[in-house]
């Protein structure tokens, strides 16, 4: 089992540096001159000069591209005696441990730094970790929601096995599966925050923090969470349902239940205790993909609710150009997709020992 984990973490490995590279090369070729976007179009070429110094954008790409690298691992190589090295270790923008040293080199233990922004000058990190509890948080109830009511309408719709049942089910995913985000955000937050809104308390508009109007600094405004929870649950609600009834109807075709009805079990028992469990490896991949997913796919959600998350972060930073806020965000939502694939592989493993031998 170790090294089914080991040799899924390594995969993972690689396909996190392929995203980095893909990232760096995006956001650093491709775009402007990061300096004139910071000091605007009627800088002087001193200030620059000297800003492109700074960020080490007068250099060649690829040496950018190893810096970029050495900046996002946690274990790195630092020259400490040579101001003018490009892998000096400026103390201003990280602090790191020395594990080990050869002559001016040292490698060090740090945190991973993602650069500063370009528009406020704070650190990455900083910027991004007090938006991801919020986004986190936000996806966790809505694959929560969709988890537990999917799951609980398809066993249902199996109990009661008719074709009407089967019908609603199914426009009920069509309908879920087709209808986007941003639209199922408007429309839910015009029905149930303003039409409806006398009647259910809820706003339009609000994160998971509110300011106290007395200046008694801020609490916890749950309500805010229901709306968008809801609608960023919607979609894997209805893949989640249609799939648990179609996975367990083929599960229910097997020798092993036909045994078990003939012993003279209810058709709920031999779903609890026999089928289900059979039945949920493709539920786990989808809730597993779609967990992944709400998390880089929240932006629309977050923005027309404003929920102070990644994903207004990231609309933010797109309107003023802010590269190094929209790289971080990129390479934090994938290693999110990243680790929960390998969970799930790990899920996969413990509930059926053939896959560890893939």
């Amino acid at each position: 089992m170790l090294k089914f984990i080991a040799r899924r973490l390594w995969y993972g490995l690689w396909v996190f540096l392929g995203v980095v590279t893909v990232v760096f090369f995006l956001f650093t070729v491709l775009p402007g001159d990061p300096a004139r976007m910071m000091l605007g179009q009627r800088a002087d070429i001193a200030s620059v000069e000297a800003i492109q110094r700074e960020l080490g954008l007068d250099r060649p790409v690829m040496l950018q591209y190893l810096n970029y690298l050495n900046d996002l691992s946690p274990i790195s190589v630092h020259n400490q005696k040579e101001p003018e090295s490009f892998f000096f270790l400026d103390s201003e923008k990280y602090s790191a441990a020395k594990l080990v040293s050869a002559g001016k080199f040292s490698l060090v233990l740090k945190k991973p730094y993602l650069r500063r922004s370009y528009q406020s000058n704070r650190p990455v990190t900083s910027i991004l970790g007090e938006a991801f509890p919020n986004t986190l948080l936000l996806a966790s109830v809505a694959i929560l929601f969709a988890m537990l009511l999917g799951i609980a309408l398809g066993v249902a719709s199996m109990i009661n096995d008719s074709p009407a049942m089967g019908r609603t089910i199914m426009v009920f995913s069509v309908l879920g599966m087709s209808l986007p985000s941003f639209f199922a955000a408007i429309i839910i937050a015009w029905l149930f925050a303003f039409v409806l809104g006398d009647f259910t308390g809820l706003n339009m508009t609000g994160s998971f923090f509110a300011v106290d109007d007395f200046g008694r600094g801020e609490y916890v405004q749950w309500k805010n969470l229901i709306l968008p929870a809801i609608t960023l649950g919607i979609r894997p609600l209805a893949v989640v349902t249609e799939l648990t009834r179609s996975s367990l109807r083929n599960v229910m075709a097997q020798d092993y239940i036909r045994t078990a009805r003939a012993k003279g079990l209810s058709m709920y028992r031999v779903i609890t205790r026999h089928a289900l469990r059979n039945a949920m490896n493709p539920v786990i991949t989808a809730i597993s993909g779609w967990f992944a997913s709400l998390m880089a796919g929240a932006v629309f959600v977050e923005y027309v609710f404003d929920w102070k998350g990644i994903g207004v972060v990231i609309v933010n930073a797109l309107e003023t150009y802010d590269f190094p806020v929209i790289m971080g965000a990129v390479l934090l939502i994938s290693v999110m997709l990243v680790l929960v694939n390998i969970a799930v592989d790990i899920i996969y493993g413990l509930l059926d020992p053939r896959v560890r031998m893939k």
